[in-house]
Formats: structure tokens, C-alpha cells, sequence
């Protein structure tokens, strides 16, 4: 009896209404919510690696998630972020967001705590303000000091970008959406204004809208394809899992995720999950590179920036360096998102996550299907349109 081709391998279909390319965090997501909207067998994925490999920014076990931020254009969106997320895990039944609190703490001399708290406080979000002595008191496992100062969100915790991307993927295969794996887009040629034509090394494939959300891949397919050069660059960064010698101390239900400011770096953390170790990393703290060139080879230095904060202000969680893993941020100027159109070319959206996305996965998988198949969403993107000033003629780091 011969085998079915799956729906990872290159589909005898070569013309659907909607294409996606990308099926990592956010195109996984648009995937999933334009099976809701639309006939599956009108979609197609186009990945260049296998799924749920290790190339780009949507992998590992944890990302925060938080209604906390501190610009309104985010606390404006974030509930809407859990409900998206709560709809994929009523239909798949598989427990994506794991709440265990957020903690945001910096130096009292510092600006950047504070601007969460106004934040959130003009946004009517929920939250403690606390001192240090009273973040040692609630939480034991961090060493702040009076010159310290914080502030708390019930709501925030970790969703599994692993488990996250597969549900996606799987409950739009069920609906009919089709995969074409180890397939590299070469180049795009819109059609007019009604469509496009993508060539990959499999062949050519056509749409009449079509979604990019290609990460570290984004700069170059925009700029040979549609002429636009847009400000974006790439940087390796990267996370330390760490053992510790009090588990019980670190588990979801007694640590809270955390985020921190210091001598104009920002450090993050989980409690163990995914790995029996903790997880932290610096924001930022990469090298400039290209997805190319990048070395997957974790930087020394960064991960001993990481270990000494650790030391000092978190020292249970950092008994020993269990491994560090690398991953990719495609970052904007501003650090915003690009959620949009492109200019001149209607039928094509475009979705740069500038290093903070995955927490946004399901929400701009939604808002992107949206704009695809009405034209337009009905949450509110004009922070992040491609037109913005910000975007206009800015400079670039060099590798």
C-alpha cells in the first residue's frame, strides 16, 4: 500500500487564496486563525526549516507574558492577548499560559519602574506597588535593598512558545490548512494589486493575500521583492538555564516571573519550567549579525553579565550554569512592531516582532488573519504601522 504525502511535504496545490510565510510563533498563529475564518484547504504555511526547529525567535520552552508594560499601546492590547490565548487552549484543550505572577524592579533613582506604574495605573490594571523590604518579604528569593523598589501584576507568567507553535499548527491542519516544510521563498512578485507569486526552490506558488511573518528572514525578502529597505537588523541573543539547589524554592506557584532594570540593562527570568533549572537573560545583549552568518555559539561574556546579576540579587537560582542556548531578535529602531500593510502592494501584510513578540503570538496571528481577510482588524495597530516616523530614514547598527 503506498503512503500519503503529509502535510509537511511540498502540496500538489500550487494556487490558494491565502498564503503565510513563516510558521514559527506569529505565522503558526495566522495559520490557526484563518482556519477559523476561512476554508483550510484555501491556506498554505510555507516554512523554510522543518517545524519546531531552532533558526529563528519562536523556540524553547517559556516566554513572559505580562498585561504589564510600560507604553500604553501595549496595555492597551494585553487583555486582549490572554483572551487569544485562552481560545486556543479551550479548543485544543492543552495549557499554553501558566500564571505565576510579574515582578518588574529596578533602583528607586531609576525611571524605568516607574513607568510601568503610571502605565498601569492610567490603564486601571491591577497592581502592588512594593519597597524592597517588602519584596523580600513576599518573595525570599530576591536580595533588594531599601535603594530598591518594585512592582507587582497577578496576571503575568510564561506561555510555552514549544507547545504554543505546535497547537497552532495542528489545530489548523485539522480544519485542512496545508504546511509546505524545508521550503525557501526566494522571491515574491506581487500581482498588481491582487495578489502574488511566490518562488521557492520547490517551485512557484500564488495567492491573493499573502502574510509575512519571516522573522530574521524579513529584511531581505522585503527589499528584493518589493524595493522597500526597511530599518531592521538582526542580533544573536541568547538564555542560561541554571541549577539551583532549591527547586521548591523556584517553582511556578512560589517565583514569579521577573524582569529588571540596572546600569541601563534589563535583565529577565522564569521559574523552573520546561527544564529542571531556571532561565534568565539580557535584553539585547547580542552581537549584530545576519541569519546567516549567526553562530548559535552562546557568548561567554553576556552569560556572565547575567550569572553576576543573578549572584547579586537572585542568588539561590544560580548554583551552576546548566547549558545557554542561542536564539534570533529581527529589531526595529524604536523597538516597536511593524503590523501593516505594504505600502503600494495592499494584499501583502507584513509582522516584525522587534525581540518581544512571542507573548503576542495568538492576538497577531488573529489581527493579521484579519487584515487578510477583511482588509482590516478591529484592534488598535497605528503605533505599529510601516509608516510610522521612526521608521523613516533611520539608521542601521553595521555588522
Amino acid at each position: 500500500m503506498e503512503s500519503q504525502p503529509t502535510s509537511s511535504m511540498a502540496p500538489e496545490k500550487r494556487d490558494f487564496t491565502y498564503i503565510v510565510i513563516g510558521c514559527g510563533g506569529i505565522g503558526s498563529a495566522a495559520l490557526y486563525w484563518l482556519s477559523t475564518q476561512v476554508p483550510g484547504e484555501e491556506v498554505l504555511g510555507i516554512e523554510r526549516f522543518e517545524l519546531g526547529h531552532h533558526n529563528g525567535g519562536s523556540q524553547d520552552h517559556s516566554r513572559i507574558i505580562r498585561l504589564s508594560y510600560d507604553e500604553q499601546c501595549y496595555t492597551t492590547l494585553a487583555p486582549h492577548m490572554y483572551t487569544a490565548w485562552k481560545a486556543v487552549e479551550d479548543e485544543s484543550g492543552v495549557e499554553l499560559v501558566h500564571k505565576t505572577g510579574a515582578l518588574v524592579f529596578g533602583p528607586k533613582s531609576g525611571t524605568e519602574v516607574d513607568k510601568y506604574i503610571t502605565t498601569m495605573k492610567t490603564q486601571g490594571m491591577p497592581h502592588t506597588v512594593l519597597s524592597g523590604e517588602e519584596v523580600r518579604k513576599r518573595f525570599p528569593q530576591f536580595n533588594l535593598t531599601d535603594a530598591d523598589h518594585a512592582v507587582y501584576q497577578a496576571d503575568g507568567g510564561l506561555v510555552d512558545a514549544r507547545k504554543g507553535n505546535a497547537v497552532h499548527i495542528s489545530l489548523a491542519r485539522a480544519r485542512g490548512v496545508r504546511i509546505s516544510a524545508n521550503t525557501v521563498v526566494e522571491l515574491i512578485q506581487p500581482l498588481g494589486t491582487e495578489g502574488a507569486k511566490i518562488i521557492t526552490n520547490k517551485g512557484a506558488f500564488s495567492c491573493k493575500k499573502l502574510i509575512m511573518a519571516s522573522g530574521a528572514w524579513t529584511k531581505d525578502i522585503v527589499k528584493s521583492s518589493f524595493g522597500l529597505d526597511l530599518p531592521l537588523w538582526v542580533t544573536q541573543e541568547q538564555v542560561t538555564y541554571y541549577h539551583t539547589k532549591n527547586l521548591r524554592a523556584f517553582a511556578p506557584d512560589r517565583f514569579p516571573v521577573w524582569i529588571s532594570y540596572y546600569d541601563k540593562k534589563c535583565f529577565y527570568g522564569f521559574p523552573v519550567y520546561g527544564e529542571v533549572a531556571t532561565k534568565a537573560g539580557l535584553d539585547c545583549g547580542g552581537e549584530v549579525v545576519t541569519a546567516n552568518t549567526r553562530t548559535y555559539v552562546p557568548e561567554k561574556k553576556a552569560e556572565t553579565t547575567v550569572t553576576n546579576f543573578l549572584k547579586k540579587y537572585i542568588p539561590e537560582s544560580c548554583d551552576e550554569v546548566d547549558f545557554t542556548k542561542t536564539c534570533l531578535y529581527c529589531l526595529t529602531p524604536d523597538r516597536h512592531f511593524i503590523i501593516d500593510k505594504m505600502p503600494a502592494y495592499p494584499q501583502v501584510s507584513v509582522f516584525v516582532g522587534a525581540g518581544h513578540a512571542y507573548k503576542w503570538a495568538s492576538l497577531i496571528g488573529l489581527i493579521l488573519a484579519q487584515i487578510a481577510v477583511n482588509g482590516q482588524t478591529t484592534y488598535p495597530i497605528d503605533a505599529f504601522r510601516i509608516t510610522r516616523p521612526a521608521l523613516q530614514n533611520a539608521k542601521t547598527p553595521k555588522l
